[in-house]
């Protein structure tokens, strides 16, 4: 459905009446930054999709491929226990 030359003027002289010529160049820069920042947004919301779904393969790959076992922390030693003087009979 395309709109022919004549609906197109017709939709301009409309919105030309309503904002008259003092407004119209302000309501133009303001729906510019509207749609400036919402583009801003959804790149930024699409980066940060990319990003958590980097995220979570990380945390899922161990489960999927090998098994990476942590290495065991080393033992506390332990002191030697005192000896004991030999009973006097």
């Amino acid at each position: 459905m395309s709109l022919s030359p004549w609906e197109l003027l017709l939709i301009a002289l409309v919105v030309f009446a309503l904002f008259g010529y003092k407004k119209l160049p302000d309501a133009a820069r303001s729906v510019g930054r509207s749609m400036r920042i919402f583009k801003a947004e959804t790149k930024n919301m699409s980066e940060e999709d990319v990003q958590s779904r980097a995220e979570a393969e990380y945390r899922r790959s161990p489960l999927e491929g090998t098994v990476q076992t942590p290495k065991p922390a080393p033992a506390p030693e332990a002191e030697p226990a005192p000896k004991q003087a030999p009973e006097a009979r």
